[in-house]
């Protein structure tokens, strides 16, 4: 069973994707998930295995998209930042973007 964050940490994390990090959301859509051309992604959940993002198409579509952590399985706060980091630097490899420093 995946280990489960407390909501504090939930809530802090999804308010940080969903409005520091919207293109980041949407870099992580593209490079691993199915619906072509995503207009948004919303993070909407996460815990010990991996990360969750609704993503919808220009053309109004919606889908989940579950993405594990690169480096497994996580249990303690810190790891999600570095998690979510691998995310986006994995995404922007995928991509052929130059990913921003950290």
């Amino acid at each position: 069973m995946p280990h489960a964050f407390d909501d504090q940490t939930v809530t802090a994390v999804l308010g940080h994707m969903n409005s520091d990090h919207t293109d980041d959301n949407i870099l992580i859509a593209r490079a691993f998930g199915d619906p072509p051309a995503p207009e948004s992604a919303r993070m909407t959940g996460f815990d010990g295995d991996g990360g969750d993002w609704v993503v919808t198409t220009a053309g109004g579509e919606t889908a989940e998209l579950r993405v594990p952590w690169p480096g497994g399985p996580i249990t303690a706060r810190p790891e999600v930042r570095r998690e979510v980091v691998a995310l986006y630097e994995e995404a922007c490899r995928r991509l052929g973007i130059t990913p921003r420093p950290h």
